[in-house]
This record gives structure tokens, sequence and C-alpha cells, in this order.
């Protein structure tokens, strides 16, 4: 018997599939199907979250390959972004050299998994022939009207001199130097997602393939509310104060208002007063803390009195103004009318403060203290009062979106160049069309410190205005990667276009992606920004559709002792490892096994051991049945045994066929799969085994096996004597008749305790099987000096027999 060589057979099928290019899509009349998974950052080294992520949608693809469907399954790369120049400034590399290594590592790895990519498809956002259409897509949204730029507050390193994403503060300190991190104020470039809020909020209730959970958080990020903008006059100063209130109905508790630190008031109401000094400080202070910190029902509210009054519009009584931590200049208009009485965190700021608190409204929601609107409901006086500040003309019924508009700018190298042009007499010029790509010059510096690296390239920064031909200069920023990321999906269909990001005629075929596959943690910014790409290229006129992505799967993270892997946390357990120890079929098995996609992954190395005997056990099984299941065999007269076994194994196959098509529960799947191999040993030790069906079932559990353990399965296929790749072969259909029972197992319970079981026929009446219980010999001496109650039958199911 030969033994089960693992690297022998996998580095076998790999070579192979790679030569035929078996995972190659071509156009064709069958039904497509799209899966994809989110593709990675290329970090030179795949971790277990990888290998989960992708056996996932390799188990997928292959299953819809095997039911007749044209199956594009691509691979790419997420290239640019912070830790090829963190590497560039570290160690001195070249941070397209490290990153196009990293390419070719993860690449090799991820082949060694024996995923089913078409790698002719392959894209990575780096790469000139990407970013050019990026940068073309770019100047699509500035024509529209939708990339504009203006000042905003961004971090700021001292020490480093430059400007951090807000994923490089850690704990309000920068992550390089532990510097406290800063605010500045800066002109940046921004795309107007907020134009799409209202169409990204109502077609979330298409989005019907997508869970739950990520459909609520996408509701909650967007942040819709119905409420009034109103102005109030500010006391010795020339401007109002514009506020956002979801319940102008108790305007008449407005005790004092709040302004964010950063609020662009704060300092002219303040210049030359008393106030300038502490305001300052206080505004320096607040700016070393993370959005995620003011923005916590933990965080203990301070503020401070700036010397100023506004006025109430409805009552007329002056109310101070004040700045405090929990105010933020990006949310809704930077400044809030505080109603303590009716608010927990202005109740508060009013308490620590010794502030006025004024209920306006009672216990059974009627108005009081509210002047000519006493004694109406809570919703009677908010359309009164919005109905007064508009006649007014100092407010009116508004919505409100928690969404902002999207900040796309980077001082960083290593991403897609801004493809515009500064000039005196033009203003900002995008390149034309036939200049693209602005590729990333060469000659930079990687200090660390400063400006952009950008801007140290000698030829890089002057160039020609596109317009006018005069002197001009380039933008020194490059693009947010969640930009790259945004329309990666569309590119595979059309990777190798030079004309255009992609051609019509196919997304329009292709998409939307049938299946997408990814972390919770992109729930929220990935996709909510590849469906406001995917909404502005229609309007374009660039594709036909409104969503990306019909079905969505949020798989879980893979855990160690509980916690995340992590280098931190000492607990990471390296896939090459298990690859070399066990095999790629047996890590791709267990990821499968141990838990639902969509749950945490608890690593085991008992289950890692578990699943590798379950493959040895099959090859042993397949290869000392070999010689009986390759001879032609008639089907004979099938005993009992015959059909026990046939029912076990179309069972099975009904079972995983269900579990994969759209529920993705391979866990369950390969559980019952684990059953019927037990089921088999049982069979062919038998005497009167029948080799029609001992094919029949061996041919069915390779084939269920297929999705998850390709490479052994197509080892197995070839020692039963198939020709061809199982890959390529029709998922089979399980056979109704052998469903079919002729004998059920029935309980036998006295007052409701199990007692015994019966084999009985399958059409038996319900009368019949609980007579039949009375009788049984062990259930009848249990019962003999006891008087029956009642006998209570479910057919086909369980016997009750109720004595006292």
């Amino acid at each position: 018997m030969s033994n089960y060589n693992f690297a022998q057979i996998e580095k076998k099928w790999q070579k192979v599939w790679e030569e035929k290019k078996a995972f190659r899509v071509v156009e064709n009349d069958k039904p497509k199907y799209y899966v994809l998974e989110m593709f990675p950052y290329p970090s030179g080294k795949i971790h277990m979250g990888h290998v989960r992520n992708y056996s996932i949608g390799d188990v997928v693809a292959r299953f819809m390959k095997m039911r007749g469907y044209n199956v594009l399954h691509p691979m790419g790369w997420d290239a640019f972004g912070l830790p090829a120049e963190n590497a560039a400034i570290k160690n001195q590399a070249k941070p397209d050299k490290w990153t196009i290594e990293n390419i070719k590592d993860m690449k090799e790895q991820f082949k060694l998994l024996g995923f089913s990519y078409d790698w002719d498809r392959e894209v990575a956002t780096c790469l000139p022939d990407y970013y050019k259409w990026t940068q073309y897509l770019f100047i699509k949204f500035f024509e529209k009207g939708l990339a504009y730029k203006k000042r905003s507050f961004v971090n700021w390193c001292p020490s480093c001199e430059t400007v951090l994403a807000n994923e490089q503060v850690v704990s309000g300190l920068c992550e390089r130097c532990d510097s406290l991190v800063t605010k500045r104020d800066l002109e940046q470039w921004y795309l107007k997602i907020t134009d799409y809020a209202q169409e990204l909020l109502d077609d979330i209730d298409k989005l019907e393939g997508w869970p739950e959970k990520v459909k609520l958080m996408q509701k909650n990020w967007i942040g819709k509310s119905i409420g009034a903008e109103v102005e109030f006059e500010i006391e010795d100063f020339d401007k109002k104060l514009k506020i956002f209130t979801t319940r102008p109905d108790t305007i008449c508790g407005v005790t004092y208002m709040v302004l964010a630190p950063e609020h662009e008031y704060v300092k002219q109401m303040v210049k030359g007063t008393e106030y300038e000094e502490k305001v300052n400080e206080f505004v320096s202070k607040v700016q070393h803390m993370s959005e995620i910190e003011r923005s916590s029902t933990e965080l203990e509210k301070e503020g401070l009195f700036i010397g100023k009054y506004a006025i109430n519009p409805i009552t007329g009584k002056r109310v101070p103004i004040y700045i405090a931590n929990y105010v933020m200049v990006d949310y809704g208009t930077g400044a809030i009318m505080a109603v303590p009485a009716h608010d927990d965190r202005d109740y508060d700021f009013a308490k620590k403060y010794n502030l006025d608190i004024i209920e306006v409204i009672n216990e059974d929601g009627i108005m009081i203290n509210s002047g000519e609107f006493d004694n109406l409901t809570s919703q009677e006086a908010f359309d009164k009062i919005v109905q007064k500040l508009q006649e007014m003309g100092i407010g009116k019924k508004t919505v409100n979106y928690r969404l902002r508009d999207w900040l796309i700018s980077r001082q960083r190298y290593w991403g897609c160049p801004i493809p515009i042009i500064y000039c005196d007499d033009c203003g900002a010029v995008p390149v034309n069309e036939q200049d693209l790509p602005v590729v990333l010059p060469k000659d930079v510096m990687f200090t660390g410190k400063g400006q952009s690296p950008l801007a140290t390239s000698k030829e890089f920064a002057q160039a020609p205005c596109p317009k006018c031909g005069k002197k001009g200069r380039r933008d020194l920023d490059t693009m947010d990667t969640f930009i790259d990321s945004s329309w990666y999906f569309l590119r595979y269909i059309d990777p190798k276009n030079d004309k255009e990001p992609f051609s019509k005629e196919l997304v329009n075929k292709w998409m939307q992606v049938d299946q997408y596959i990814g972390g919770v943690e992109h729930a929220i910014l990935h996709l909510l920004y590849s469906r406001f790409f995917t909404k502005v290229l229609r309007d374009l006129g660039m594709l036909d559709f409104d969503e990306p992505f019909s079905n969505l799967l949020t798989q879980g993270m893979v855990l160690k002792d509980g916690a995340k892997m992590s280098k931190s946390k000492g607990n990471i357990v390296s896939p090459l490892e298990i690859i070399e120890k066990y095999g790629a079929d047996t890590a791709r098995l267990f990821v499968l096994f141990a838990a639902p996609p969509e749950r945490d992954l608890e690593w085991s190395d008992q289950g890692v051991e578990g699943c590798f005997r379950f493959i040895n056990r099959v090859y042993r099984l397949v290869d000392e049945l070999k010689n009986v299941v390759c001879v032609d065999s008639k089907t004979e007269e099938l005993s009992k045994e015959d059909k026990k076994i046939r029912y076990s194994i179309h069972s099975t196959l009904k079972k995983v066929t269900e579990d994969i098509s759209g529920r993705f529960n391979f866990n369950t799947a390969i559980s019952s799969l684990m059953e019927l191999v037990n089921d088999m040993y049982k069979y062919k030790e038998l005497e009167d085994r029948n080799p029609s069906i001992l094919k029949e079932g061996l041919e069915i559990i390779i084939t269920i096996l297929a999705p998850f353990v390709p490479h052994v399965a197509e080892e197995l296929w070839q020692i039963i004597g198939k020709q061809g790749s199982i890959h390529d072969i029709e998922w089979p259909s399980y056979d109704e008749t052998a469903l079919v029972k002729d004998e059920i197992e029935v309980v036998v319970q006295i007052n409701g305790k199990v007692k015994g079981k019966l084999n009985l026929p399958a059409d038996i009446s319900k009368e019949d099987m609980e007579k039949l219980a009375l009788q049984d010999d062990k259930i009848s001496e249990m019962i003999k000096e006891k008087q029956i109650v009642k006998v209570i039958g479910v057919p086909k199911k369980l016997v009750n027999i109720v004595v006292k």
C-alpha cells in the first residue's frame, strides 16, 4: 500500500495546473460566477488569516466551476501604503523594489496552497498600468465636481515634521517616534461622497445577500438624522452661530452653547481678550487627543467659557458660549445647542460647570417652560418651532448626515500621484489624458521628516500647465490607498486594456461580484467607498449597475489561546510550517472545518493533526479499494446493508451540496463527509460488499473532497483510474431513491426517558408503531407491574409510554 506523500502530490498537481493554465477564464456561453476575496497588502509573508480567507473563496470557486458556471476568480495586490515607505526610511530600501519582491514571495506562497486563481488577470495597484487609470478616474471625479480642495485639520508629528494618517497615530502618539501628535490646518483633497449619502443609505436595503450587522454598520456610519438648522446671534460679534439639532422642540431649554475648540469663530472671538491665552492652551490640549477618545462615552467632559454669549432666538435669553473636548469640528457644524435637562452629556457638563438646567418636556411628553408652545406634544412643538424659525428667517427643517466628505490627500511617496498641476493663471488643472500616468519619480529622499518625499525630486515638482503651457507645479500629495481598492474588482475583468480602465460591455457582463469575501474590519470604509465609486462610474456612463457586490461573507479571525494572532503576543502559527509538516490540503481542511466561516476560529494543534489523520484515512481507503473499483461490475439486487450505505452516500452528497450552496457551512459539510468515510470503512469489511457501490461511494467521496483539498482529490481521482482533472467534472446529483428508507429507527420512552430503540418498517402507521413498542420484550418487562395512563406516538420518531 502506498503512503500519502503530500509534498510530492501537491508539487505534482500545482505544476500540472500551472502548465495547463487550469483556472484561466475564457469568455463562453456558460452562466457567469464572479467570486472574489479582498486582495491583500503584499507584506511578504502570508498568515493564517490569509489561509482562511482565501481557502473559503477557493472552495466556492471550485464548487461553482463543477456546478457548470464560468467562474472568474482573480487575485492581485493592494500594493501602495505606509509599510513600504517605512521600510524605505528604516532600511534605505526602495519602496518599489521592496513591494515587488514581497509580491513575488506571497504569490509563491499562495501557489503552495493550491488556490485556483486566474493569474493572467493579476493586478498590482502600485504599477503604472494600474494607477494610470486610478488617475484617470480621479480626473473624471474632478471634472464632475466630486473632487475638490479645502483646508482642514490633520495629524502632525512635530518631531518627524510630517503629516500622519489616522492609522499612524497610536494612543495620541506618532507610531514611528512616539512623539505627541498635534493638529495642523492644511489644504487637502476631498471626494464629495456626501452627494451620494442618501442613495448609499437607501440602497443598503437592496443588499439582500449582505450580513445584517454590516448593513447596520453602514447605516450608522452614514448616520442620517432629521432636524433643524438654526442660527443664533452672538453678542458683540458680527457673525451668526449655525447649529444643527435633531430636537428643535427643546430649544427653550438651551442654557449654554458649545463649540469645537477648532471652530473657526473661537480664535476670532477671544482675540485680544483675557480669555485668549487659556483658550489657546485648551485648544492645544484637545488637539493631542484622538477622535476616538473625544467621541467616547467614557470621556470626562471638559470645557472652557470663552467670554461670549449667544441669544436664544425663541426665548431671547443670553446663554454662555463654551468650548469643550467632546464637540468636534468635523461633525455637524462644529457647534451645538446644549439642553442639559434632556441630554445626558449636556447634563454632566452643566453639573460640572454649575450651569442652568431647564426642563421643557414633562414625563408625559408634553411641553412645559416653553412659552407659546406649552401643552403641545413634543412632535407638535417640533413642527411649530421649525415653522416659526423659518418665518423668522433663521432656521429650516433639514437632513444631516454623520458621513463626511472623504479626505484622500496623503503627504506620502508610496501612493498614486494626484494628477493636478497648479498654474498661477489657470488654477488647479488636471493632467491631459494622453500624458497619464503621472509616474512616481525615483530621485526622492526618505528621511521621515519634513514635507512629502515627492518634493525632494528635482524632476517631478515642476511641470507646464496643461491649459496654457506656462510654468506650473505638480501636486505633491498622493491618494489614500482606499482609492485603489474602490475599483480594483472592475479592472480584474479587463486587466490588459490600455485604452480605458475597463470595457463597459465586459464589466456589465461579469458584474456584480456574485460572492465577495473578506474581514469584517472592512465592513464600513472599503465597502462604502466601493459602493460610492460604483455609483459615480454609473453616473459617468461607464457601467450600468448600482451596487458592486451581490453577496458578502465576512469571515472571523484566527485566534490562538483566545487572542488574535500577532507578533506582540507571540502566538503566531506560520502557515508555511504547517504546509511543510502536514501539507497545504491539511491546512485548508483545518481552517474550513474548525469553525463556521463567519465565526472566529480558535487554533488547535490537535485539530490540525486530526485533519491530517482524516486525509490519510481517505487515502488508505481509496488505495486499498483501487483494484476493486477500477473493475466494471454490475449492480446486483441490493441487500439491507447495500441500501444502508447508499443512503449514507447520497444523504451526505445532498447535505454537502446544500451546505456549500449559499450557506457556506463548510464545517458541517466536512463533518458529514467524515461520517460517510467511517461508514465506508465498515461497509468494505462485509463479506457480501457490492463492488459497484464501493465504486459509487469512493467517486462521490473524492468529488466532495475536491473543493476542500484539491491536490489529494486530483491524486485519488487518478488512483481509481479516472482521466483528466476532477475539477473539470460535473458535480454529481444525489439519487432521490437512495434516500427512501425501508426501515426507520423509533425511540421508545417511558415517562419521557429513553428506554429503547426499535427498527420498524418505514411506512408503519402510528397505531402499529405504538402496538409494537408495547409488545417489545424489554419494554413490556419494564412496565408489567405499572398502570398505563396513556401512549403518545410521534409518527416515525418516538413512542412515549406514560405509566404510574
